[in-house]
């Protein structure tokens, strides 16, 4: 119970409790689901051997396996900035139509795209958000954008 403005008492929500207070099993349905796949739009695009561009795909949250299986590739082993390429081959599960993406498929990708995915698996991975804190360069107003969104325009 907490008591509100107005003086008279209101019971608050369980999920605003203070930690170990609540009932775990009676929390809202809502902190049990867990994002596990995210759309992302490339700053250039995949061009694909037929010659045609993909923008749009998903990469999918990381798991321990995804970090320690590209360890033993011989690829990166001779060269560690393979890991990333190893990495984002097997966490981006689509690009456009694609859906057999691996390594080969991310060393093709613009460097430009390639920064991009790296920053949304650090983002994905490490925050658990796609959005960044921007700042207007006319104004200085600060605002967050979702670099997973969708295209220039859209909201």
């Amino acid at each position: 119970m907490r008591r509100t403005t107005s003086g008279t008492l209101d019971q608050a929500p369980e999920y605003a409790q203070p930690a170990g207070t609540a009932d775990l099993a009676a929390a809202p349905a809502a902190r049990d689901t867990l994002r596990t796949e995210f759309p992302f739009v490339l700053p250039r695009g995949y061009v694909d051997p037929a010659g045609v561009v993909h923008r749009d795909g998903v990469m999918r949250l990381a798991t321990a396996r995804d970090e320690l299986v590209p360890l033993r590739d011989d690829r990166v082993r001779e060269n560690p900035a393979y890991l990333t390429v190893v990495l984002l081959g097997r966490v981006v599960t689509r690009l456009g139509s694609h859906t057999d993406i691996h390594a080969g498929v991310i060393e093709d990708l613009f460097a430009a795209d390639l920064a991009f995915l790296q920053d949304l698996y650090r983002r994905v991975n490490q925050e658990g958000h796609t959005r960044a804190g921007v700042n207007c360069p006319e104004c200085g107003h600060a605002f967050a954008v979702d670099l997973a969104g969708g295209r220039l325009g859209e909201s």
